[in-house]
């Protein structure tokens, strides 16, 4: 029996053999997804998913994809790869969350001018470990060498996920009003929005992502800058078991004046009072460096808040005691109201 490999295609700047050593090598991290910890079906032409929907009426799917955008460059340029396969996760899986869904399964698809089995294996680690703290599986992937079309050292990675909800469980933001609360589940930096004026205002082509920065704490601000993703699923998941919840947003590209409103009642706003909001360092630190105004920062960043639920008055402190026995320093961002957005005062 004759081995698969290509010389001819090798000489067009494709491994396949690099590929084959790739999936090898990421198999030990899909296992860690896996109940029983067998990642044998891996490399087949689909993920198989065993789907488990007793005791739900009418399940519904529901899908969401997502990438991690130029935040990839910071990992270039601190030749760190082992964090931004989370960050793909938690911009898919926090996404099917706002419907009220469990994350079942997701899948990655890597692009890469050249194919580095260990490089692709470390992001694919990454991967692995947002899909454990999603609870969800991994269940395959691709990966794509683009030799012309893209440098050797660049990469660019995406996800897909599923999950599933009960039709009568889904979020209804119908059922919201007045006087309800908005809580805060706090970000852990940045996550994966930004970028761009990220870059610009920091100069990371040119400054040293290494050195300490006092205002961060003496933290690298490489180090700051790729700092995972939050995934919220199993507070979430558990606060939906608790209490009604009318609606959640993720806070993502847009900020708040984008996202928030995406989870409210027709009709209704939400009012923030400015100095509750817990804004974590980097972005005031971005802001004076930028000079960017603060209408652009909360309309650009998540500014410390990475997912926003709406639940009754009287449920409040119940809501706050449930996110925080999972670890989430949760608070109370707002009030709604009857108007339209977000109005801070």
């Amino acid at each position: 029996m004759q081995k698969s490999y290509s010389d001819s295609y090798r000489a067009a700047g494709v491994d396949i053999t690099a590929g084959y050593r790739a999936v090898e090598l990421m198999k030990k991290h899909i296992a860690r997804t896996i109940p029983g910890g067998k990642a044998d079906v891996i490399g087949g032409f689909g993920g198989l998913f065993p789907l488990e929907i007793s005791g739900m009426k009418e399940p519904v799917l529901v899908a969401g994809t997502d990438g991690v955008g130029t935040k990839l460059r910071i990992a270039a340029l601190m030749q760190k790869y082992d964090t931004i396969g989370i960050d793909c996760v938690a911009m898919c899986v926090n996404d099917v969350l706002c419907c009220g869904a469990k994350p079942l399964f997701f899948l990655d698809y890597i692009a890469c001018g050249k194919n580095v089995p260990e490089r692709i294996a470390e992001i694919v680690g990454g991967v692995a470990e947002g899909c454990v703290r999603a609870d969800c599986r991994l269940i395959g992937g691709e990966t794509a060498e683009h030799p012309g079309t893209m440098p050797v050292g660049d990469h660019d990675i995406a996800g897909f996920t599923v999950g599933v909800v009960d039709r009568a469980k889904i979020l209804d933001v119908q059922t919201m009003k007045p006087g309800d609360v908005m809580l805060a589940l706090p970000s852990t930096g940045l996550h994966s929005n930004g970028f761009s004026l990220v870059r610009k205002v920091f100069d990371v082509e040119h400054c040293d992502l290494s050195a300490p920065v006092p205002a961060l704490g003496d933290r690298p601000l490489g180090e700051v800058l790729l700092t995972p993703t939050a995934i919220y699923v199993k507070p979430m998941l558990a606060l939906f078991e608790a209490v009604e919840v009318s609606g959640v947003a993720h806070i993502t590209g847009g900020g708040f004046y984008e996202n928030i409103p995406r989870s409210l009642k027709k009709g209704l706003g939400v009012v923030i009072k400015r100095g509750d909001v817990r804004v974590l360092p980097i972005f005031s630190l971005l802001r004076e460096r930028g000079k960017i105004s603060e209408h652009d920062m909360f309309n650009t960043f998540n500014m410390g808040v990475g997912m926003t639920a709406v639940v009754r008055a009287e449920d409040k402190d119940r809501a706050l005691a449930v996110l925080q026995g999972q670890g989430v320093s949760a608070y109370v961002l707002g009030e709604i109201a009857e108007g339209e957005g977000v109005t801070f005062v």
